[in-house]
């Protein structure tokens, strides 16, 4: 039997939607990318914000590069799209940034430019199932609807899970077909110390600068 190769048509440009890929990207990788890629053209996303955290309330532990080369990597690695930005909003914050702040600055940025706020928060199934624990979730899913990406280890909540956590928010949470790409920071972070290649796991322009800074070696 053939394997299904059904692929799901682009979705219409819909004029001001904003996807919002946040993130302590330690380093970017090509799953970030993709992601991204593949939320915009699912929801029909008129750009995608890469927004580098300085860091992170729930990671348990701190980052191994710091803000100003983990958001020069992203700037690199997003170079060449036209439908990618990096938005420095969380750098000049001082302490955990929350993402519920960023999203009310965001949407206060929107209204001033005279857009209705349209704003896609773009997070992993994994994540999702922590988004009980995160600050005030529920003023988050007003400010936004939440594109939810699969993940090979993980179940993808289903609308059972959502309605229990967040009651009548269902229709905020919208699952994502794919791309399942089983890429982490963790993993390339232990090769590149390890002294291991990374090549298409990462940019070559990110792998250039890792390279050029001496970043993740023992």
């Amino acid at each position: 039997m053939s394997a299904d190769t059904r692929v799901l048509s682009a979705a219409t440009v819909v004029p001001g939607a904003v996807g919002i890929l946040g993130g302590t990207f330690d380093p970017v990788h090509v799953g970030h990318l993709a992601i991204a890629e593949e939320a915009r053209e699912q929801l029909g996303l008129e750009r995608v914000l890469f927004i580098p955290a300085p860091d992170a309330p729930l990671r348990s532990g701190p980052a191994a590069a710091s803000p100003v080369h983990r958001a020069r990597m992203v700037e690199l690695a997003v170079r060449g799209n036209p439908f990618f930005a990096v938005d420095p909003v969380e750098m000049g914050r001082r302490g955990p940034t929350f993402t519920v702040d960023t999203l009310e600055i965001l949407a206060t940025r929107e209204c001033a430019a005279g857009r209705q706020p349209d704003l896609w928060f773009i997070l992993s199934a994994e994540q999702l199932r922590k988004l009980p624990q995160w600050r005030t979730p529920e003023r988050l899913l007003e400010l936004c609807r939440i594109a939810v990406v699969p993940r090979p280890d993980t179940e993808m909540p289903g609308r059972t899970w959502v309605e229990s956590q967040f009651p009548g928010c269902a229709d905020r949470i919208v699952p994502l077909e794919g791309p399942l790409l089983p890429v982490s920071g963790t993993a390339i972070r232990a090769r590149l110390r390890a002294g291991r290649s990374v090549r298409y796991l990462v940019p070559d322009a990110v792998i250039a600068y890792i390279e050029h800074h001496g970043l993740y070696r023992p």
